[in-house]
C-alpha cells in the first residue's frame, strides 16, 4: 500500500533548535533499484533522500540525528550501514537484530555507531518473548538498548520486562497508543515509574500517529507533560521524519518543531530533551 508523500515545504519555525539538538528518530527511503523493499514488507514508502533530511536539518537546526532502520528493508540492513559509514561525525543508528542475527553483524552494526536495536510489537506476527530474549542476549554485551514499537496499552509489562534483563528500554513515539486509553493504562503508569527509577527513557516523536487533531494534537500534551512531570532525564525527541505508513494529514516538519516549543517551554527543559539526553543515550563514546 502507498501512503500520501511527506511535505517538502519547511514551513519555518518559531525559533531555530538549540545548538547539539540531536533528532533521536528518522528514516531514509532512496535508490529503490539498490535498496529494494523487503518481501515482508507492509507498505511502499514514498522517497524520502538524505538530501531531503540535509535540507529538514539545515532549515531548523538539528545538528545531529539517529537513523532507525524501518521495517521495509527487513533483515536487509545495507543502506543503514552506507549511511552510518558516510555520516559518522553526526549520525548514530538504531538497527533491527533478529533472533538469527549473527555475532558478525551485530559487531559491524556497533563499530558503524548503532546503539540499540529496534523491536516491533505493534502488529501481529512480532517477535515472540522468547525471541525478545534472545535479542536481547545478542546486544547486551554490546550496551545497547532495545527500542519497543508497541501500544503500551497492551503490553503493559514488556518494558519491565526488557529492564529487568539488564538492559535499557526506550518507549517509541509516546507509547502509541490512543491518548485518553493510555494515560489510565497500567502500561503508561509503569512507564513512568521506570522513567522515575532512570530505567527506561521515552521518545518524545509522532503525536499524529495518537491523534488526528494536527497541527498541535491537543489530547497528547497530558501525556507529554506526565513523562516530563516523571523524570525530564529520561526523554528524547525525534521528527519520526519522513512519518511513513500514515493516512493523514501529513504534519508539516515546521509545525512539529514548533511543538517542541509547546511541550518544552522553558530553556532548560529543551537543553535537557535536545541536546544533554541524547548525548547520554547515543553518543555515550
Amino acid at each position: 500500500m502507498s501512503y500520501i508523500p511527506f511535505d517538502k515545504t519547511l514551513k519555518p519555525a518559531r525559533a531555530r533548535l538549540p545548538a547539539g539538538t540531536c533528532d533521536c528518530h528518522f528514516h531514509i527511503f532512496d535508490k529503490a533499484s539498490v535498496y529494494p523493499l523487503a518481501a515482508s514488507a507492509t507498505y511502499a514508502p514514498t522517497p524520502a533522500t538524505e538530501a531531503d533530511y540535509q535540507a529538514l536539518r539545515e532549515a531548523y537546526g538539528i545538528d545531529r540525528a539517529v537513523l532507525v532502520h524501518p521495517s521495509v528493508y527487513g533483515a536487509d540492513h545495507a543502506s543503514y550501514e552506507v549511511l552510518l559509514a558516510e555520516n559518522a561525525g553526526w549520525l548514530r543508528g538504531v538497527a533491527v537484530a533478529y533472533p538469527g542475527s549473527t555475532d558478525t553483524e551485530i559487531e559491524r552494526w556497533n563499530r558503524l555507531g548503532t546503539k540499540g536495536t529496534r523491536v516491533n510489537v505493534l502488529f501481529a506476527g512480532g517477535p515472540s518473548l522468547s525471541d525478545i530474549d534472545t535479542i536481547i542476549d545478542k546486544v547486551k554485551p554490546h550496551g545497547w538498548h532495545v527500542q519497543l514499537f508497541a501500544d503500551l496499552t497492551k503490553v503493559a509489562d514488556l518494558a519491565g520486562h526488557v529492564v529487568d534483563r539488564g538492559v535499557p528500554v526506550v518507549i517509541d513515539h509516546i507509547g502509541h497508543a490512543e491518548p485518553e486509553q493510555l494515560i489510565r493504562s497500567p502500561g503508561f503508569s509503569n512507564l513512568l515509574s521506570l522513567m522515575r527509577d532512570g530505567r527506561a527513557w521515552v521518545k518524545l516523536s509522532a503525536p499524529y500517529r495518537l491523534s488526528v487533531q494536527a497541527p498541535t494534537y491537543p489530547e497528547v500534551r497530558p501525556l507529554v507533560d506526565a513523562l516530563m512531570d516523571a523524570n525530564p532525564a529520561q526523554a528524547v525527541w525525534g521528527t519520526d521524519w519522513p512519518h511513513p505508513s500514515i493516512h493523514g494529514p501529513m504534519p508539516n516538519d515546521g509545525d512539529l518543531v514548533d511543538l517542541v516549543f509547546d511541550w518544552l517551554p522553558d530553556e532548560a527543559s529543551r537543553q535537557a530533551v535536545l541536546v544533554d539526553n541524547p548525548t547520554r543515550l547515543y553518543w555515550s563514546d
